[in-house]
């Protein structure tokens, strides 16, 4: 049979790079080549993105509906049976407990046709508030910085190819080497061309090793460190007065804010020596082009959206923000963690990234959904409260995408609620952790089976298309939706609302989005075809003749920012320490992260034996004092003891990482399992959990 080839996109980071699929054999046979042509990674990709076609393998994935027996075993059974299955859960937690008994968590990996679909599903048909889903672990503390400073968050307001020709970057807590290598090359180019790059965290990374100064603060610190910055700014006399007056609000009580952080009470708190605060502020303004990155490290944090701001502060004092080649972004983490927010699966958010509580919003969609605009409940709880909430508030749920199991923080607490349900359904690619407690399993299609729109970390939007067919048995999210709209909606053959192509479900998207602030009416899949994909905002040139079409918008706030008045807005912060300081009987810090073999909950890239092979297990890695305060060698399991629980893996010992740090990567189940230790304390403002330090004890584990 012929070969075919598809130009797509990968199914992982936020980057979602271009790649060519070749299919032969009916489809049986899969290869990934380079696909030069795509400006994002130019033709590179990381090792996920090169095996990413073994997960299509019936070996490893779902290809049967799977509801659980008598006997407590999950079993194979048609469709027609696993639907009327959560149709009975569902329905039945709902008529017993009213329409907020059922929950609904999504994922930043679904396509932006899914999230849209499933956000409206929950409001329409099951009439909950109780939707959330696994980005607000991802980056809603930057979103809400960056909305408050800017009045509107996309993850970066300018391309990726700035990067390279800024003069500065500061990197807060973003390892792109291993999260999403192919970025690395903007910074590699960004030195070839002359500029600097710090990084700041506080384990010397494989990034912060082609930084020209790395900073490495205690973790939580990151506030303290920013702020510090500010300080030295105003004391040498850098800010940028003339832009100050013209383009912002609210400087005068920032100022005041930063001078109560000294350059030697900023070393106290940080670790990061006065000099290399000075040499960091030379280096960042000097340049007449500069940025600020930030990704997780400062991001998960219970200050979270204040560590940002600060970062934002620092930026906005020093002329950045809407010129050219220079500004704050943020490097999202989940393929579809900017679209996946933007339509309507978060607690408090319609399409368009309208508000929940906004009177002209709500009309606005209501009218495109057909339903009165009075029906759809109010804002419902973040992630971390929903899955708090199973069992007790929430009876029943229904979970796309995501694997809370082995992501959540408390994650033994929040496998307890999820299996205190009366009724768990999963839809799935494969029989995750939280999946294998399900009641019902279905078998969905993925990334190449299947066509749809994701926006990756620059606001772009990309067409991924089908390539192959998915294996009988197997259907996709948006049938699913359809299916149980039938089911569930009550009159009026509701699940016409829910069509399953998804060309149709974006045209709707489009129209439910237009006026809004992330607004894609007037981007189409035959524009994404043939653009390379559109940056939003890309409003509809309407109805008059001639109009032209928009042509997107790459670089925000060129012109004002996107606040009533048009200034941005500088937010006073102050330093405040983690919610669970070290002490005698926990005297260490746990951060936790990502390592470049495996993604996320590593649901599909433990799946992966060329993965798994570079990547095999979980791992603690400590400094070589703290290794022999415990007692414990190079591959000695050790155990991380926290207030919430136990996880054991081998040592790693590297003089990479603080004395006072220790680090596990978060990817596996089991003993392992980072997230067994760590705090659910959630930022006021994003509802962020404090993934990034918690007070731990290490014990060497005695045969």
């Amino acid at each position: 049979m012929r070969n075919t080839l598809t130009s797509t996109h990968c199914p992982y980071c936020a980057l979602q790079c271009g790649m060519n699929l070749t299919t032969a054999d009916g489809g049986r046979s899969v290869e990934v080549s380079e696909r030069a042509d795509f400006p994002v990674n130019r033709g590179a990709l990381c090792g996920k993105g090169r095996t990413a076609p073994a997960v299509l393998s019936s070996a490893v994935r779902l290809t049967s509906p799977l509801v659980r027996s008598a006997a407590g075993t999950l079993e194979p059974a048609s469709w027609e049976e696993a639907l009327d299955r959560i149709a009975e859960g569902v329905g039945g937690a709902r008529a017993a407990y009213g329409a907020d008994a059922v929950g609904v968590f999504g994922g930043g990996g679904l396509t932006n046709e899914k999230a849209y679909a499933l956000g409206k599903f929950a409001r329409v048909v099951l009439g909950t508030s109780q939707i959330d889903y696994n980005g607000r672990f991802c980056m809603s503390s930057a979103a809400a910085a960056g909305g408050r400073a800017f009045g509107l968050d996309r993850g970066l307001p300018f391309p990726l190819e700035d990067i390279p020709r800024t003069g500065c970057v500061i990197l807060v807590g973003s390892n792109p080497a291993e999260t999403m290598p192919p970025a690395l090359r903007y910074f590699t180019e960004l030195k070839e061309n002359g500029g600097t790059l710090i990084v700041v965290d506080p384990r010397r990374t494989r990034t912060a090793e082609h930084a020209d100064l790395h900073l490495a603060p205690r973790p939580g610190t990151d506030l303290a460190l920013a702020l510090g910055l500010l300080h030295l700014v105003v004391a040498e006399g850098r800010t940028d007065e003339e832009y100050i007056r013209e383009r912002t609000a609210g400087w005068e009580d920032t100022r005041a804010a930063a001078m109560a952080h000294w350059p030697e009470y900023v070393e106290r708190i940080t670790g990061v020596p006065v000099p290399r605060l000075r040499e960091a502020v030379r280096l960042f303004c000097e340049p007449e082009h500069a940025m600020v990155l930030t990704a997780r490290g400062p991001e998960q944090q219970s200050k979270g959206t204040d560590t940002v701001s600060a970062w934002i502060n620092l930026t906005l004092a020093t002329g950045r923000p809407g010129r050219p080649l220079s500004g704050y972004g943020c490097l999202t983490g989940q393929g579809n963690g900017q679209g996946g927010r933007e339509h309507g699966q978060k607690a408090d958010q319609l399409p368009g990234y309208r508000k929940l509580t906004d009177p002209a919003a709500r009309a606005h969609v209501a009218q495109v959904w057909g339903v009165d605009p009075d029906s759809l409940p109010g804002p419902g709880r973040s992630a971390y409260e929903l899955l708090d909430a199973l069992g007790t508030d929430i009876r029943a749920l229904l979970l796309m995408g995501s694997n809370p199991v082995v992501s959540a923080p408390r994650a033994a607490h929040v496998e307890e609620r999820i299996r205190s349900l009366d009724f768990l359904a999963v839809c799935d690619v494969v029989l995750s952790e939280t999946a294998e407690l399900a009641d019902v399993v279905l078998p969905v299609t993925q990334w190449a089976e299947e066509t749809g729109t994701t926006t990756n970390l620059e606001g772009r939007v990309l067409l991924r298309r089908r390539a192959v067919s998915p294996p009988a048995g197997v259907r996709g999210d948006l049938d699913v939706l359809h299916e149980l709209a039938a089911r569930l909606g009550g009159e009026g053959s509701p699940e016409k609302r829910f069509p399953t192509d998804p060309e149709e479900v974006f045209e709707e998207l489009r129209r439910a989005s237009a006026g809004g602030p992330a607004d894609y009416s007037g981007i189409t899949y035959r524009r994404l075809a043939e653009e390379n994909g559109v940056f939003w905002p890309c409003p509809s040139p309407g109805a008059a003749a001639g109009a032209a079409v928009h042509p997107g918008t790459p670089r925000l706030f060129l012109d004002r920012f996107a606040t009533e008045d048009g200034r941005a807005r500088f937010v006073p912060v102050s330093h405040r320490a983690v919610a669970e300081e070290p002490d005698e009987e926990y005297p260490v810090l746990l951060t936790t992260g990502r390592i470049v073999a495996q993604y996320q909950s590593g649901a599909q890239t433990r799946r992966v034996d060329e993965l798994n092979a570079a990547a095999p297990g979980p791992f603690v890695e400590l400094h070589p004092r703290l290794a022999r305060r415990i007692g414990a060698a190079e591959g000695d399991p050790v155990a991380v003891v926290s207030r919430r629980g136990r996880a054991v893996a081998p040592a790693r010992i590297t003089t990479a990482i603080r004395p006072d740090t220790v680090f596990m990567p978060f990817h596996w189940a089991g003993e392992g399992r980072a997230n067994t230790l760590t705090n659910p304390a959630l930022d006021p403002t994003s509802k962020m959990p404090e993934f990034k330090a918690c007070a731990v004890r290490l014990e060497a584990v005695r045969p």
